[in-house]
């Protein structure tokens, strides 16, 4: 998503370290919260790169939605609303819709015992209750679809609004029963792609994200605010 840095390090950072890369990955583990001011001499120092190196990092990831500039203060993290993550969910819901019908198309069959493979790790870690190992296998999911798909385009804008709500997803992670209502969900997902039915995967793709929209909003319903750091999701 980023293009490498070429200035050469000033304490042994290689030439081409991806530094927007590197702060992005920060961003997404959770090592800066919603309104942290994001210090320059710090990062370069942290980096061993310019000021010039770690400004355009800042420009890049404004564009991305991750950070905003300040006139005369600098950067910091941006903060998303569950407004806002509402309305990045609906946005995904059309791209992510796309994805799976390409899929559905494109599939063959090892990709399709993979994807179901996938689900059934999915159903284990359900049952087993370990929601962390159902996140990763749900991003994994959803990862192999887009790579099924390969459309270049559509995975590069999903990728970058499922950044801008990394927080959001991590509460919804953690939310009683969210897991166990998903994974049917999924489940239609990955038959209907591995049946090569683009209409229902495409029907089933956005039913999916639409419940994720409504839980986004019963989540702000319930006035939950703060979150803990999250995991690498």
């Amino acid at each position: 998503m980023s293009t490498p840095s070429t200035t050469s390090g000033t304490a042994g950072t290689p030439v081409g370290f991806d530094v927007t890369g590197a702060i992005r990955d920060a961003l997404l583990r959770g090592e800066y919260v919603p309104r942290q001011r994001l210090v320059e001499a710090d990062l370069c120092e942290q980096f061993g790169v310019s000021r010039a190196t770690v400004r355009t990092a800042f420009q890049q990831l404004a564009a991305e939605g991750l950070v905003e500039i300040q006139r005369n203060r600098g950067a910091r993290v941006r903060e998303i609303t569950f407004a806002e993550a509402v309305q990045i969910t609906e946005a995904r819901m059309v791209l992510e819709g796309l994805i799976a019908a390409r899929a559905a198309e494109r599939i063959s069959p090892d990709q399709a015992e993979t994807l179901r493979g996938i689900c059934a790790d999915m159903a284990k870690a359900v049952a087993d209750g370990e929601l962390a190992e159902y996140s990763d296998l749900n991003a994994r999911l959803h990862s192999r679809i887009r790579d099924i798909a390969g459309h270049e385009t559509a995975d590069r804008l999903i990728e970058q609004l499922r950044a801008q709500v990394v927080r959001h997803r991590f509460m919804l992670s953690r939310v009683p029963g969210r897991a166990r209502a998903s994974l049917p969900q999924h489940q239609r997902i990955v038959e209907a792609i591995a049946s090569g039915d683009p209409v229902e995967a495409e029907a089933a793709m956005r039913d999916h994200i639409a419940s994720v929209v409504e839980a986004l909003r019963a989540l702000e319903a319930s006035g939950t605010r703060r979150v803990e750091t999250p995991p690498d999701l």
